[in-house]
Protein backbone atom coordinates (compact mmCIF):
# COMPACT_ATOMS: atom_id res chain seq x y z
CA UNK A 1 0.00 0.00 0.00
CA UNK A 2 1.12 3.35 -0.62
CA UNK A 3 1.52 6.56 2.03
CA UNK A 4 -0.81 9.61 1.26
CA UNK A 5 -1.05 12.65 3.00
CA UNK A 6 -3.00 16.23 2.65
CA UNK A 7 -0.91 19.53 3.81
CA UNK A 8 -3.75 21.72 4.69
CA UNK A 9 -2.93 25.14 4.42
CA UNK A 10 -4.64 28.72 4.24
CA UNK A 11 -4.90 32.33 6.17
CA UNK A 12 -5.70 32.17 9.74
CA UNK A 13 -9.22 32.23 9.93
CA UNK A 14 -9.90 30.20 6.58
CA UNK A 15 -11.41 27.14 8.63
CA UNK A 16 -8.18 24.36 8.55
CA UNK A 17 -8.94 22.46 11.61
CA UNK A 18 -12.75 22.45 10.37
CA UNK A 19 -12.03 21.46 7.65
CA UNK A 20 -9.33 18.66 9.17
CA UNK A 21 -12.26 17.35 11.73
CA UNK A 22 -14.73 17.35 8.49
CA UNK A 23 -12.54 15.19 6.31
CA UNK A 24 -11.93 12.75 9.62
CA UNK A 25 -15.25 12.19 9.79
CA UNK A 26 -15.54 11.50 6.08
CA UNK A 27 -12.38 9.03 6.28
CA UNK A 28 -13.85 7.27 8.86
CA UNK A 29 -17.16 6.89 7.97
CA UNK A 30 -16.08 5.43 4.78
CA UNK A 31 -13.81 2.72 6.62
CA UNK A 32 -10.70 4.74 5.54
CA UNK A 33 -7.69 4.49 8.09
CA UNK A 34 -7.03 8.22 9.06
CA UNK A 35 -4.50 10.39 11.21
CA UNK A 36 -3.94 13.64 12.49
CA UNK A 37 -1.12 15.30 12.16
CA UNK A 38 -1.04 18.73 14.06
CA UNK A 39 1.70 20.90 12.87
CA UNK A 40 0.54 24.24 14.54
CA UNK A 41 2.62 25.17 18.13
CA UNK A 42 0.07 27.36 18.98
CA UNK A 43 -3.25 25.17 18.31
CA UNK A 44 -5.04 23.91 21.51
CA UNK A 45 -8.69 22.70 20.53
CA UNK A 46 -8.67 19.28 18.31
CA UNK A 47 -12.28 17.60 17.55
CA UNK A 48 -9.81 14.81 17.09
CA UNK A 49 -7.20 13.88 19.02
CA UNK A 50 -3.58 14.29 16.55
CA UNK A 51 -1.82 11.02 16.62
CA UNK A 52 1.14 13.01 15.86
CA UNK A 53 1.50 16.67 18.00
CA UNK A 54 4.22 19.47 17.22
CA UNK A 55 3.59 20.35 20.72
CA UNK A 56 5.16 17.50 21.95
CA UNK A 57 8.33 18.44 20.51
CA UNK A 58 8.11 22.23 21.25
CA UNK A 59 4.94 24.74 21.61
CA UNK A 60 4.32 28.57 20.58
CA UNK A 61 3.79 29.18 24.67
CA UNK A 62 7.29 27.99 25.64
CA UNK A 63 9.43 29.94 23.06
CA UNK A 64 7.49 32.97 23.96
CA UNK A 65 7.49 32.63 27.37
CA UNK A 66 11.23 31.55 27.75
CA UNK A 67 12.70 33.86 24.23
CA UNK A 68 10.64 36.79 24.26
CA UNK A 69 9.50 36.44 21.00
CA UNK A 70 6.04 37.64 19.80
CA UNK A 71 3.40 35.09 18.34
CA UNK A 72 4.85 35.45 14.57
CA UNK A 73 8.44 35.35 15.28
CA UNK A 74 7.96 32.42 17.91
CA UNK A 75 5.81 30.77 15.08
CA UNK A 76 8.92 30.87 12.81
CA UNK A 77 11.30 29.50 15.54
CA UNK A 78 8.74 26.55 16.33
CA UNK A 79 9.12 25.94 12.29
CA UNK A 80 12.34 26.19 12.28
CA UNK A 81 13.06 24.00 15.64
CA UNK A 82 10.97 21.20 14.02
CA UNK A 83 13.24 21.03 10.64
CA UNK A 84 15.92 21.18 12.53
CA UNK A 85 14.75 18.43 14.46
CA UNK A 86 12.88 16.75 11.50
CA UNK A 87 13.98 12.96 12.38
CA UNK A 88 11.58 13.64 15.31
CA UNK A 89 8.88 13.85 12.64
CA UNK A 90 10.21 11.20 10.91
CA UNK A 91 10.48 8.92 13.46
CA UNK A 92 6.70 9.67 14.54
CA UNK A 93 5.36 9.20 10.99
CA UNK A 94 7.46 6.41 10.05
CA UNK A 95 4.99 4.19 12.42
CA UNK A 96 1.84 5.06 10.07
CA UNK A 97 2.98 3.05 7.04
CA UNK A 98 -0.44 2.01 5.63
CA UNK A 99 -2.74 5.29 7.03
CA UNK A 100 -3.79 8.15 5.64
CA UNK A 101 -2.73 11.11 7.01
CA UNK A 102 -4.51 15.03 7.34
CA UNK A 103 -1.75 17.59 8.27
CA UNK A 104 -2.91 20.48 9.98
CA UNK A 105 -0.62 23.44 9.47
CA UNK A 106 0.15 27.05 10.69
CA UNK A 107 -1.59 29.75 9.40
CA UNK A 108 1.37 32.34 8.89
CA UNK A 109 0.62 32.96 5.15
CA UNK A 110 4.67 33.94 5.18
CA UNK A 111 5.27 30.01 5.96
CA UNK A 112 4.04 29.65 2.38
CA UNK A 113 5.62 32.98 0.81
CA UNK A 114 8.76 34.36 2.21
CA UNK A 115 10.51 31.35 3.88
CA UNK A 116 11.33 27.93 2.04
CA UNK A 117 10.25 25.83 5.77
CA UNK A 118 7.46 24.41 4.13
CA UNK A 119 9.15 23.35 1.26
CA UNK A 120 11.59 21.62 3.08
CA UNK A 121 9.07 19.71 4.72
CA UNK A 122 7.52 18.58 1.41
CA UNK A 123 11.06 17.59 0.95
CA UNK A 124 11.15 15.39 4.46
CA UNK A 125 7.64 14.01 3.54
CA UNK A 126 8.47 12.93 -0.08
CA UNK A 127 11.41 11.65 1.57
CA UNK A 128 9.87 8.98 3.52
CA UNK A 129 8.11 7.99 -0.03
CA UNK A 130 4.28 10.04 0.75
CA UNK A 131 2.26 11.80 -2.33
CA UNK A 132 1.39 15.05 -1.08
CA UNK A 133 -1.52 16.79 -1.75
CA UNK A 134 -1.14 20.95 -1.25
CA UNK A 135 -4.64 21.87 0.35
CA UNK A 136 -5.35 25.58 0.31
CA UNK A 137 -8.39 27.48 1.85
CA UNK A 138 -10.00 30.80 1.10
CA UNK A 139 -12.77 31.45 3.03
CA UNK A 140 -15.83 32.04 1.00
CA UNK A 141 -16.71 35.94 2.68
CA UNK A 142 -13.47 37.25 0.56
CA UNK A 143 -15.97 37.28 -2.58
CA UNK A 144 -17.59 40.21 -0.47
CA UNK A 145 -14.68 42.32 -0.95
CA UNK A 146 -12.90 41.72 -4.32
CA UNK A 147 -9.12 43.01 -3.10
CA UNK A 148 -9.19 40.87 -0.41
CA UNK A 149 -10.30 38.18 -2.83
CA UNK A 150 -7.52 38.37 -5.28
CA UNK A 151 -4.69 38.93 -2.45
CA UNK A 152 -6.36 35.61 -1.69
CA UNK A 153 -5.78 34.83 -4.79
CA UNK A 154 -2.13 35.18 -5.09
CA UNK A 155 -0.95 34.04 -1.80
CA UNK A 156 -2.88 30.58 -3.35
CA UNK A 157 -0.57 30.79 -6.55
CA UNK A 158 1.99 31.35 -4.37
CA UNK A 159 2.10 28.59 -2.69
CA UNK A 160 1.36 26.48 -5.62
CA UNK A 161 4.54 27.56 -7.37
CA UNK A 162 6.43 27.49 -4.00
CA UNK A 163 5.71 23.77 -3.15
CA UNK A 164 5.38 22.54 -6.67
CA UNK A 165 3.20 19.47 -5.38
CA UNK A 166 -0.25 18.40 -6.17
CA UNK A 167 -2.47 21.31 -5.07
CA UNK A 168 -6.15 22.50 -4.89
CA UNK A 169 -7.97 25.35 -3.48
CA UNK A 170 -10.65 25.13 -1.37
CA UNK A 171 -13.32 27.91 -1.26
CA UNK A 172 -14.30 27.19 2.71
CA UNK A 173 -17.40 28.31 4.86
CA UNK A 174 -20.00 27.96 1.41
CA UNK A 175 -22.86 27.29 4.21
CA UNK A 176 -21.97 31.11 5.90
CA UNK A 177 -22.29 32.72 2.55
CA UNK A 178 -25.16 34.78 1.70
CA UNK A 179 -27.14 33.43 -1.20
CA UNK A 180 -25.20 34.21 -4.70
CA UNK A 181 -26.30 32.94 -8.15
CA UNK A 182 -24.18 29.98 -9.57
CA UNK A 183 -23.59 32.10 -12.67
CA UNK A 184 -21.95 34.99 -10.56
CA UNK A 185 -20.01 32.11 -8.14
CA UNK A 186 -18.42 30.35 -10.97
CA UNK A 187 -16.63 33.97 -11.67
CA UNK A 188 -15.10 33.34 -8.06
CA UNK A 189 -14.59 29.22 -8.61
CA UNK A 190 -12.28 30.46 -11.64
CA UNK A 191 -11.27 33.35 -10.84
CA UNK A 192 -12.17 36.62 -13.10
CA UNK A 193 -9.81 39.06 -13.37
CA UNK A 194 -12.36 41.82 -14.52
CA UNK A 195 -13.99 41.37 -10.74
CA UNK A 196 -10.55 43.20 -10.22
CA UNK A 197 -11.18 46.05 -12.30
CA UNK A 198 -14.94 46.54 -11.76
CA UNK A 199 -14.95 46.72 -8.45
CA UNK A 200 -11.48 47.84 -7.02
CA UNK A 201 -10.88 50.52 -9.72
CA UNK A 202 -13.81 52.11 -8.81
CA UNK A 203 -12.67 52.62 -5.13
CA UNK A 204 -9.33 53.66 -5.43
CA UNK A 205 -6.68 56.71 -7.16
CA UNK A 206 -6.56 56.12 -10.85
CA UNK A 207 -2.97 55.87 -9.64
CA UNK A 208 -3.51 52.41 -8.64
CA UNK A 209 -5.35 51.20 -11.87
CA UNK A 210 -2.04 50.08 -13.78
CA UNK A 211 -0.83 47.70 -10.63
CA UNK A 212 -4.28 46.24 -10.58
CA UNK A 213 -5.25 45.95 -14.43
CA UNK A 214 -1.13 43.95 -13.91
CA UNK A 215 -2.26 41.80 -11.01
CA UNK A 216 -5.56 40.64 -13.15
CA UNK A 217 -3.43 40.18 -15.88
CA UNK A 218 -0.61 38.48 -13.67
CA UNK A 219 -3.64 35.67 -12.61
CA UNK A 220 -4.81 35.67 -16.26
CA UNK A 221 -1.61 34.43 -17.48
CA UNK A 222 -0.60 31.94 -14.92
CA UNK A 223 -4.21 30.56 -15.15
CA UNK A 224 -3.21 28.05 -11.94
CA UNK A 225 -5.75 29.13 -9.25
CA UNK A 226 -9.08 27.54 -9.27
CA UNK A 227 -11.70 27.05 -6.03
CA UNK A 228 -13.85 24.21 -5.30
CA UNK A 229 -16.54 24.66 -3.23
CA UNK A 230 -16.82 23.38 0.58
CA UNK A 231 -20.13 23.53 2.43
CA UNK A 232 -19.55 20.99 5.70
CA UNK A 233 -23.18 20.66 5.73
CA UNK A 234 -23.62 19.10 2.62
CA UNK A 235 -21.59 15.83 2.14
CA UNK A 236 -21.79 16.00 -1.41
CA UNK A 237 -19.70 19.00 -1.71
CA UNK A 238 -17.13 17.00 1.07
CA UNK A 239 -16.95 13.98 -1.73
CA UNK A 240 -16.04 16.21 -4.26
CA UNK A 241 -13.27 17.86 -2.30
CA UNK A 242 -11.98 13.78 -1.52
CA UNK A 243 -12.22 12.68 -4.34
CA UNK A 244 -10.30 15.79 -6.26
CA UNK A 245 -7.73 15.02 -3.49
CA UNK A 246 -7.76 11.43 -4.36
CA UNK A 247 -7.18 11.88 -7.85
CA UNK A 248 -4.34 13.96 -7.20
CA UNK A 249 -2.21 11.81 -5.24
CA UNK A 250 -3.94 8.49 -7.19
CA UNK A 251 -5.11 7.31 -4.14
CA UNK A 252 -5.44 3.55 -3.80
CA UNK A 253 -4.43 2.73 -7.35
CA UNK A 254 -1.56 0.79 -5.73
CA UNK A 255 -4.11 -1.46 -3.66
CA UNK A 256 -5.11 -4.54 -4.94
CA UNK A 257 -8.93 -4.86 -5.26
CA UNK A 258 -10.50 -7.23 -2.05
CA UNK A 259 -12.00 -10.37 -3.25
CA UNK A 260 -14.65 -12.51 -1.43
CA UNK A 261 -13.44 -15.09 0.91
CA UNK A 262 -16.01 -17.75 -0.95
CA UNK A 263 -17.04 -17.56 -3.93
CA UNK A 264 -20.89 -17.05 -4.24
CA UNK A 265 -20.58 -15.78 -0.75
CA UNK A 266 -21.18 -11.80 -0.12
CA UNK A 267 -20.30 -9.20 -2.39
CA UNK A 268 -17.39 -7.49 -3.69
CA UNK A 269 -16.05 -4.94 -0.60
CA UNK A 270 -16.26 -1.09 -2.10
CA UNK A 271 -14.47 0.15 1.02
CA UNK A 272 -11.41 2.36 -0.59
Amino acid sequence: MGRYCQLVMGPAGSGKSTYCSTIMTHCQNIGRPVHLVNLDPAAEKFEYEPSIDIKDLISLEDVMEELQYGPNGGLIYCMEFLMNNIDWLEDEVGSYTDDYLIIDCPGQIELYTHFDIMKRLVEALTRLNIAICGVYLLESQFVEDKSKFFAGVMSAMSAMINLEIPHINVMSKMDLLPKMKASELERYYNPDPLLLLEDVNAKTSPKYHQLNQAIGQLVEDFNMVAFLPLNIKDEDSITAILSHVDNAIQFGEDQEPKEPEDEGEGEMDDDY
